[in-house]
């Protein structure tokens, strides 16, 4: 058995989630004895054709190339995992999946017909069955090398399912909803972070996506509480995760002014 070979692939986004990877330095230097990067444009040009045994894919899908793209990177990997919010949830720019594409292209772009995009900006589940999905915007450094390390192990990663505020309790962070009144997302929030946000005294912004069976509708009245409107609300729950349904259903709960059932 020859040693396993690791991809990392880029679609649309802000390079930032491979930027974690490069920012691991000495436990890269450690995992590229271990493994043979095969594929990372990021840290350099030389390329292995594939198959892979685990492909990173960070970004979202957006353009009919990445359509391409992706079902083949999909096809010569063993193990692939989705990196990101953009690659888990479809990213900032799934804030398009709300308006006319068109109308925007028209007005960035001064020659729009040569712009070849679709309408909408999807995660890459959407499209090619994922493996696993590290979540994050970026990515937390600590949680990305326990996945790399279970795969050489031969086990399946750690990822937790639970909320932001598990996290808080667990590195003993006072909650600064309760003691300072500050609004958070921490509750609907899937972990992975280490509670970074609440750490430095700001509130979750939800950068993770919304944890498995969020109470949205609990929350609201609490944001509201501490002061957000439901414009505030809206952009919040319409940020990082916009392509997430449990998010974008807070935000249109927030606009009808939804109490809680």
């Amino acid at each position: 058995m020859g040693t396993p070979t690791l991809a990392v692939w880029k679609f649309t986004s802000c390079d930032g989630c491979q930027l974690t990877l490069l920012d691991c330095e000495d436990e890269l230097l450690t995992l590229a004895d271990r493994v043979t990067i095969a594929h990372f444009t990021e840290a350099s040009s030389a390329v292995r054709p594939g198959p892979y045994d685990v492909s990173l894919v960070e970004g979202s899908i957006t353009t009919p190339d990445d359509l391409r793209r992706i079902a083949d990177i999909r096809a010569q990997s063993r193990i692939l995992v989705a990196i990101g919010a953009c690659a888990t949830h479809g990213g900032i720019q799934a804030l398009r999946n709300f308006a006319d594409i068109t109308e925007f292209t028209s007005v960035v772009y001064a020659s729009p017909q040569h712009i070849s995009t679709l309408a909408t900006s999807t995660p890459i589940s959407a499209h090619v069955p994922v493996d696993f999905e590290l979540r994050g915007c970026p990515i937390d450094r600590r949680q990305l090398l326990d996945t790399l390390c279970a795969f050489l192990a031969g086990r399946a990663p750690d990822i937790p399912n639970t909320s932001v505020c598990t996290e808080c309790k667990r590195r003993g962070t006072t909650c600064v909803t309760v003691s300072e009144g500050i609004p958070c997302l921490g509750p609907v929030t899937q972990a992975g972070c280490g509670a970074l946000c609440p750490a430095h005294h700001r509130g979750c912004f939800g950068c993770f996506g919304p944890m498995a069976r969020p109470n949205v509708g609990a929350l609201l009245p609490i944001l509201r509480i501490n002061g957000m409107s439901t414009s505030e609300i809206d952009r919040v729950f319409t940020t990082f995760a916009a392509g997430a349904a449990a998010f974008a259903e807070a935000a249109a709960m927030s606009e009808r002014n939804e109490a809680p059932a």
